[in-house]
């Protein structure tokens, strides 16, 4: 079952009604279009205004940019190796916790789509086709190899307003 695009009003529901660090991987999720696994995997030492990463599912390269309040943030709950870390010495939390978190959220504000990190991806899809109106660029930003992948991203927002008025 694919996740769904959440409006802006859904989406600040969901983030207010998740345990602060898993509000800061969602944060840095919807800011930068990366993947939750991406996100936990991140290193302390790498936590910069501006760094690269290899996305774990493509094997592409990306620069990812972090603003100054969500970077401190960031640092704020960051281990001593993983900005994000897991409750076992030397791990990073799990995609699994954060999913559990944004699942109990959703389900605490009764929101009938499919919720998960993922649909922080798309809203960050949306922001970007609106405030660019290009899906080229869009494609580039999430490293999608599909234009097609990326206009179901892109789009999600319209095929959600259509279902939903139905």
């Amino acid at each position: 079952m694919t996740t769904e695009y959440l409006l802006r009003k859904e989406m600040e529901h969901v983030l207010a009604a998740l345990t602060p660090s898993n509000r800061t991987v969602c944060r840095v999720c919807l800011h930068t279009g990366l993947r939750v696994g991406d996100v936990l995997a991140l290193r302390t030492a790498d936590l910069a205004p501006q760094f690269w990463i290899i996305e774990a599912k493509t094997k592409k390269r990306r620069r990812v940019n972090l603003p100054k309040a969500l970077l401190a943030e960031v640092k704020a709950g960051a281990g001593e190796v993983w900005a994000f870390p897991g409750r076992k010495p030397g791990t990073h939390r799990t995609r699994q916790a954060v999913w559990a978190d944004v699942k109990r959220a959703a389900k605490a504000f009764r929101l009938k789509q499919n919720v998960a990190p993922h649909s922080f991806r798309k809203v960050y899809a949306v922001e970007l086709m609106r405030e660019y109106g290009d899906i080229k660029r869009v494609q580039r930003a999430l490293n999608h190899s599909s234009q097609a992948t990326t206009m179901l991203y892109a789009m999600a927002a319209e095929l959600v307003k259509a279902k939903r008025k139905k």
